[in-house]
């Protein structure tokens, strides 16, 4: 994990010390007060001590927004579905529209590694419940793979800082058993037919996946095509595997 403790640092800091909004950076933030299911329900009996502990400590953290702030904001738009294959529909659930502010954090965090923003992009993850039926011993969260030239250019991952976010809110570990070909262009700024066209065999699975529920996760979803492409490579080695997918936000492209 690349440059892991600065942001771990950080966001330790946001946490555990009184400050201001990350937004507005005038009105003071609140504890978190979100109902149980933002936490998912307990799913055996093994699992109650390791819950209620992290129930304890998930709500003794702080809102990193103001409440005028997260009320100005769409919470868990309506989820959407993409053909994968004849036995496959994907389901992607994002936690806001890609719209302000979380534009604007999102591009100024992924583009220009500006930590002041993770916050902002943390306090969004945290309002994602964890998906029904999912625990640590049957699921495991996927990264949306970066290429390695992509990543020696932008020095750092930032899909996969805000996975260990996301994986420490839902108590559920990540696998990185699958890599991104390194002769795919970006995606940005390519139409939705570029962009399927453009993942034809663009990922390739380098392990076995150690549970039975893969849980996808991208910054950003426009049209899903990079969600698409990564889950049709994991359903075609196993089609056993339950795949979902979830994403930071989603734009108005997606179809």
């Amino acid at each position: 994990m690349t440059r892991w403790r600065p942001y771990r640092f950080g966001m330790w800091l946001a946490d555990h010390l009184r400050s201001p909004c990350y937004l507005c950076q005038w009105y003071p933030t609140q504890p978190l007060s979100l109902p149980a299911t933002a936490l998912g329900s307990p799913t055996h009996n093994s699992q109650s001590h390791s819950s209620q502990s992290h129930d304890s400590q998930y709500h003794s953290r702080k809102n990193l927004l103001c409440n005028a702030c997260h009320q100005q904001i769409t919470w868990l738009p309506p989820s959407f579905s993409l053909d994968v294959a004849t036995e496959l529909l994907l389901t992607v659930q994002s936690t806001t529209y890609y719209d302000y502010p979380i534009r604007q954090a999102i591009s100024a965090f992924k583009h220009h590694e500006d930590m002041t923003k993770l916050p902002v992009l943390v306090h969004a993850l945290r309002q994602l419940p964890k998906p029904t039926g999912c625990h640590q011993q049957n699921s495991v969260i996927v990264p949306m793979p970066t290429t390695s030239a992509r990543l020696q250019r932008r020095g750092f991952d930032p899909v996969t800082i805000l996975t260990h976010y996301l994986s420490q809110h839902w108590q559920i570990p990540i696998w990185r058993g699958i890599a991104r070909v390194d002769d795919t262009l970006s995606q940005q700024g390519l139409s939705r037919a570029e962009r399927l066209s453009n993942l034809e065999d663009a990922f390739s699975v380098i392990s076995t996946p150690p549970k039975s529920h893969l849980l996808l996760f991208d910054d950003v979803a426009t049209t899903g095509a990079s969600l698409r492409s990564l889950a049709k490579t994991l359903h075609t080695a196993d089609q056993r595997l339950h795949i979902s997918a979830y994403a930071l936000a989603h734009g108005n492209q997606v179809t």
